[in-house]
């Protein structure tokens, strides 16, 4: 594996991963000074880099975790988009054995993983007997009729009528020159809009999948926000509710009781809300 390896107030090391069909993945240790006291795995929503999770994994390092961000193959540019064939499917393959070697890695140490949107969604399809507990934010489910009202009415436009001409055009999916999700190579974007249209969401492509969600048991905290533009109440419960073995419990918090401020979708990795860290997310990490 290749290092860059630099110091600050902890150590950070890149490398990678090799994922069952040879691919090599990209990942990110942001090791802390002193002994770990837990390794955490942050998984991504879609359309989400790595790089902005970097503050929120800086501070949990700077605490004590080993903390490991990732990329979803085929998203690290737009010709890499354009190239890509993968679609979620093969993400969660990914995360499947990204998550088996921070575990062989973790010497012990117990793994918590932190699900961003789609990253909470993956967890029945990992080796979930590896975590010591789950953290989700901002995750529900996709199906078009149960997100927030502002976005419910364009919703089937986007996935039956503009991703799949902007995908015809571009080559992948121009999300960000399109103002509407970000960008997306063709096949995973095709796959999720197929899933967001079915009333049970990924079991458009998985009608297994009330079965492998059941089989999930690691105690899991599921945190959200009601000014979410995308996840309605009604959305994060769905999905939860399928993690019928799990111990969850569940948050959900309005501005106001954040002293006003708005955490949208993605607000809450924010380095601004590293108060918020502390408080809601530390007392939940296995260490």
């Amino acid at each position: 594996m290749n290092y860059d390896t630099r110091h600050n107030t902890r150590q950070i090391t890149r490398q990678a991963v090799t994922a069952d069909d040879g691919r090599a993945l990209p990942i990110t240790t942001f090791e802390p000074e002193g002994q770990a006291r837990g390794v955490v795995l942050v998984v991504p929503a879609m359309a989400t880099p790595s790089s902005y999770y970097a503050a929120f994994a800086t501070h949990l390092a700077e605490r004590g975790w080993r903390t490991v961000t990732f990329d979803y193959r085929g998203t690290m540019s737009r010709a890499e988009m354009k190239a890509e064939t993968a679609d979620v499917d093969r993400w969660f393959a990914d995360v499947r054995a990204v998550l088996e070697a921070v575990a062989d890695d973790a010497g012990g140490l117990p793994v918590t993983w932190v699900g961003h949107s789609l990253g909470g969604q993956m967890v029945p399809f990992v080796e979930h007997n590896r975590l010591a507990s789950v953290i989700t934010v901002s995750a529900g489910d996709g199906y078009w009729r149960r997100n927030q009202p502002g976005v419910r009415w364009i919703a089937p436009l986007i996935w039956t009528a503009i991703a799949p001409a902007a995908i015809r055009v571009a080559g992948y999916y121009p999300g960000d020159r399109l103002r509407m999700i970000g960008d997306l190579p063709g096949g995973a974007m095709r796959q999720w809009a197929r899933w967001c249209l079915h009333p049970e969401y990924l079991q458009a492509d998985h009608p297994e999948a009330p079965a492998l969600f059941a089989e999930v048991k690691a105690p899991m905290m599921s945190l959200s926000f009601t000014d979410d533009e995308l996840m309605s109440a009604e959305s994060v419960k769905h999905l939860h509710d399928w993690y019928s073995s799990a111990d969850i419990v569940r948050q959900r918090f309005s501005p106001e009781q954040l002293d006003g401020r708005r955490m949208g979708h993605h607000g809450f990795f924010r380095q601004a809300n590293a108060d918020l860290w502390d408080e809601l997310v530390e007392p939940w990490l296995a260490g």
